[in-house]
């Protein structure tokens, strides 16, 4: 910006030491380091503006380029795919495309008896498991549980020892 060195600073400080006094250079230069500091958070916001503003220029250009390549592989893969297509619905009719010499395009030689559309494409419906733990599905009454004795609360092996294991006779006399 300006070409400022130690030495025209210290002349532009005794200069302002002498026109504006030293009562009053203190407040003048707190005054201008804050409108200093403004200026400068100001011009850099200018520049981060312009700057943004290039990068989106930049990226909608990239993105134009990006959806003309999208747009032309997607027209490659349609012709390719009708032309694909169209010698595959020959072959099968029997017939062969004769301005097209091209071998890719082959017949299955193990696929003797394709009768175009015989095989059934129908996918099997999808079921739910129902395993979901966290539902109560029945309600068995505890007491028939008991009866038949399945587990409704949850031990360990040795707790379940514990619990049959045959009391000690007590040796009061």
């Amino acid at each position: 910006m300006f070409d400022l060195g130690i030495s025209k600073m210290a002349l532009i400080g005794a200069v302002a030491l002498i026109v504006i006094g030293p009562e009053k250079l203190p407040r003048v230069a707190r005054t201008v380091g804050t409108l200093l500091g403004k200026a400068q958070r100001y011009v850099n916001d200018v520049k981060s503006e312009v700057n943004r503003s290039m990068e989106l220029d930049e990226l909608r250009k990239m993105k134009e380029n990006v959806e003309s390549a999208a747009r032309d592989v997607e027209s490659t893969i349609r012709t390719n795919s009708a032309d694909f297509e169209k010698n595959l619905n020959d072959q099968a009719n029997g017939t062969a495309s004769s301005g097209s010499d091209d071998s890719f395009y082959t017949a299955d030689p193990y696929a003797e008896s394709y009768d175009g559309g015989s095989a059934s494409t129908v996918a099997p419906v999808y079921h739910h498991p129902r395993k979901n733990w966290r539902v109560k599905r029945g309600a068995t009454p505890q007491w028939y549980k008991h009866q038949a004795g399945v587990r409704t609360h949850v031990q360990s092996g040795a707790a379940r020892v514990a619990r049959f294991r045959p009391k000690k006779p007590s040796s009061g006399l």
